[in-house]
Order: C-alpha cells, then structure tokens, then sequence
C-alpha cells in the first residue's frame, strides 16, 4: 500500500465509506435535501453514444435502470438472522445510464434519488450496530434518499468489482472508491450483484488505503462468506491494487472531470423494484418476513444514516 491514511468511517453493501466531510450520503426520508451541487456544464463526450448508436441490448444514455444488490448469504443464513423482504436483493438503487458499451457501463446516482437499503428489525441502522452482531440480528428494509454530489459507477464486464467516483459540493473531486463486488449481471431493467464487503479507497494523488476489512473479517465469522470466496475476494482485491499501481483504465480516462448533464432528473423507484431478473440463474432466495407487494409498503425511518 502507498501513502497510507488514517480511514475516515465504515462502509459496506449498504453504502460506501465516507471520509469526514465527504459529500454523498444515506439519510432517511425526514431529512429535507439541503444544498445541492451546482450545475456545470457536462463532458459531452462521456455521455455521446457509440457512432452508429448503442448495440442491441445496450442502453442509450438518459435511460433510468436498476443497480441491485443480493443480500450476502441468500438461502444459506438461518431466517432468524436474514429476515429481509424484496426476493433477495437488499439494496436497489435508480440510476441514470451515462454510457453502455461492450467495455464499460457507467451510472450516474443522482442526489434525492429514492433507494432502497437495509436497517435492523429494531430500527438501527447498520452501521450503528456493534460489529459483534451487525450480521446477525435481523434486519428489515427502508427507503431513503441519496443526499450530496451523487456518485458516478464505472464497471466492467466481468470484472469482480466496480469504481465509483465521488466529489465535493462545489465539484471538486474528492476520491475513487474500489467496490469488490460479484460481476455485474445484466437484465433488462438494470443490474445485479452482491456486495464482498471489502473495499478500496483510491486519492487523487494515487495513494490508496484497504477500507472496511474488520467487516470483511466479520462476515466470515458470520458465515456469509466461506474461506474459499474469501479467498477469492482478497485475490480480486490484489488485482484492484495492481490496476491501481499501474493507474490503468478507469482512472487514467479523466472520469473524474465529468458532470451530469443538468436536464437529468432523479429516475423513480419502481413499485417491483424487486422483481427476478428473467434470464438470472437460479440462486437461493433470502428468507422473508413477509412477502413486498408495493414499494408502498417499506416503512420510512426517522433516523439519520
């Protein structure tokens, strides 16, 4: 590791790890958004579609998908320690495609856009929840809304994690962040993975730092990882840092100097945010307390994230 810094706060699946002051975060529905960015004239470039348009089965930019998370352990984590609705995905979030091509899919999570993401059954949120037992009391789900700059995500086909892109309210950028994650599988209406709680914090001076590992270590003793995927985790996460040393694509393509195009909006949340993607295999579903109908019916919290 190069020019190691003191970490700034935890992060997981739930969302990423915030450094003091950095601008995006989770807060609940009863927090009015304060602020804003402001709007800056965008890079077209990054936003123009391949010549000729998008190849089938791409999406153009401006077109509103989902970026879903499984929760970790589906079907294999007693339902006294899941107990999550929504068929297995526990975080859904409403992004706007910036670019889809057969290199490179990057989203754009826009301020106030509703989510969805999991609390405990009594009302912590996650983080607040001591290590020890963060993974195994029961956990239901909310939806809140992204509050700050947003995020921009760059992922790769086949590449076990994504880079997400984060900025200063005044669009000063302020840092890359490395999500190990599972390969993003395409659906029609967005994309899906599981988080692997590890994560990688990468600086505009190239220094980057290891983030979350006690998460990391505490979900295998939780049993939502074995020691073979943890293995694999940390192999894929060598691979990151080395893609990193060598300031390889997508850092070196001046993402960081992107806007969002100032006539987007936030994309909605739809009522079966939560729906099987049709061509997914079949995997072990997480227990439910209770089957979700309607977006309608995830409670609201009044806690700040």
């Amino acid at each position: 590791m190069t020019g190691h810094r003191t970490p700034g706060g935890a992060g997981d699946a739930d969302h990423p790890a915030a450094p003091p002051g950095r601008c995006p975060r989770w807060v609940w529905f009863s927090t009015q958004l304060k602020g804003g960015c402001k709007e800056y004239a965008y890079s077209a470039i990054m936003t123009t579609e391949p010549a000729g348009g998008p190849a089938a089965g791409q999406w153009r930019p401006g077109d509103h998908i989902l970026w879903r998370y499984r929760a970790n352990g589906a079907g294999r984590v007693p339902a006294a320690r899941t107990g999550e609705d929504g068929a297995g995905f526990h975080i859904c979030r409403p992004v706007t495609v910036v670019r889809d091509t057969p290199e490179l899919l990057a989203v754009w999570v826009a301020p106030g856009t509703v989510c969805v993401k999991p609390q405990l059954a009594d009302g912590t949120p996650v983080h607040e929840e001591p290590l020890a037992t963060r993974y195994t009391k029961p956990r239901t789900l909310v939806r809140c809304r992204w509050l700050g700059c947003g995020v921009l995500k760059l992922a790769r086909p086949g590449q076990p994690w994504s880079v997400w892109l984060f900025w200063e309210r005044d669009w000063r950028f302020k840092n890359w962040y490395v999500n190990l994650e599972e390969p993003l599988s395409r659906w029609s209406g967005g994309v899906d993975s599981e988080d692997h709680f590890l994560d990688i914090a990468v600086y505009p001076d190239r220094s980057w730092e290891w983030r979350d590992e006690d998460e990391f270590a505490q979900a295998q003793r939780a049993g939502l990882l074995d020691a073979g995927q943890a293995a694999g985790i940390r192999a894929a996460a060598q691979d990151a840092t080395g893609l990193i040393a060598e300031w390889g694509q997508p850092f070196s393509d001046g993402w960081e100097r992107w806007r969002p195009d100032p006539g987007w909006r936030p994309p909605a949340l739809p009522a079966d945010w939560y729906r099987p993607a049709p061509a997914a295999p079949a995997r072990g579903r997480t227990a439910r307390s209770r089957a979700v109908q309607n977006t309608a019916e995830l409670p609201d919290r009044h806690y700040a994230s």
